[in-house]
């Protein structure tokens, strides 16, 4: 157990050096992203929420025992779906994206693109006469550290998709895509409730729980001219579904007995794989206990 805790804690801390260090270089390279200072606030504020929630849960429950840790939990969801309406209605920002603020890509933001340079300086590619194969010159051959083995124009593509993910304004939603998203939104604290009023061994709150998720998704599925990272998000939703497996009740009484036989099956008959599903097997109960109750 304490490993796990130990892990978990390293885990909140790297992501909020990550997102303290994307503020950084942004700061440095001027990449703002392309909203307002409050709304900029808002995310980051949901984005600290989003590292330390588990952290948070686990060590309420060390300090306070179990009255404590439901109430650290109900009070950063709450949290969460108020920032996350806020969000939506107030800042019109959209579907909501997980991570709320997209990871900096230090590969192509941190270096010029290949095309850059100055004027009266030498080409830094060549395109092959008969081949049309581009080939970067010498005199423009980055140092090793630096080097990237993809053509020239590979790269500037990649700079520029990600340049206009960045700064493509979220696509306006309707009142049916509004109401799919609060659905989303607020499905964390209804789930919590229903836990409340009928205790965690009820089949209501998991019943619940995926009749809004499947609603929201089913709401949003119709929705065209969505960006890249709008589609991909449906997407993330779409295979968290499968989570409902590894919640309980319906963990408890059908995916547990399997799960585990599966592993222990693959332990058993193929040499090497026990270094991985027997550490698995120890851990899945207390895994399932703490993300598979109410972490969207």
């Amino acid at each position: 157990m304490l490993g796990s805790e130990l892990s978990r804690g390293v885990f909140s801390a790297s992501n909020l050096l990550v997102l303290l260090n994307d503020g950084i270089l942004r700061k440095e390279l001027r990449k703002k992203l392309p909203v307002s200072l409050s709304q900029q606030k808002l995310l980051t504020w949901l984005s600290v929420l989003e590292c330390v929630e588990v952290f948070m849960e686990m060590g309420a429950a060390k300090v306070w025992g179990a009255v404590g840790r439901w109430l650290v939990i109900a009070l950063i969801q709450l949290a969460k779906a108020i920032l996350r309406m806020f969000l939506l209605i107030w800042f019109k920002a959209g579907l909501q994206t997980s991570p709320p603020i997209t990871p900096l890509d230090r590969e192509t933001q941190t270096r010029p693109p290949d095309g850059d340079h100055s004027p009266g300086s030498q080409e830094q590619s060549y395109v092959g006469k008969r081949s049309n194969r581009v080939v970067r010159t010498l005199q423009n051959t980055p140092s090793l550290h630096s080097r990237h083995w993809g053509a020239p124009q590979q790269r500037e593509g990649r700079q520029h998709q990600h340049h206009e993910e960045l700064s493509l304004t979220p696509t306006p939603l309707g009142l049916q895509e509004i109401v799919a998203e609060s659905l989303y939104i607020a499905r964390p604290l209804l789930h919590l409730l229903s836990l409340g009023l009928w205790g965690q061994r009820s089949w209501t709150p998991w019943l619940l729980s995926g009749v809004l998720d499947v609603t929201s998704l089913s709401l949003l599925t119709d929705r065209k001219g969505l960006t890249r990272r709008e589609r991909l998000e449906l997407r993330r939703r779409t295979i968290l579904l499968l989570y409902y497996l590894l919640r309980s009740p319906f963990y408890d009484r059908f995916s547990e007995a399997r799960i585990l036989f599966l592993l222990q099956l693959l332990s058993d008959h193929i040499p090497g794989i026990g270094l991985i599903t027997r550490p698995l097997m120890d851990y899945l109960p207390t895994w399932q206990k703490v993300y598979f109750y109410s972490w969207g």
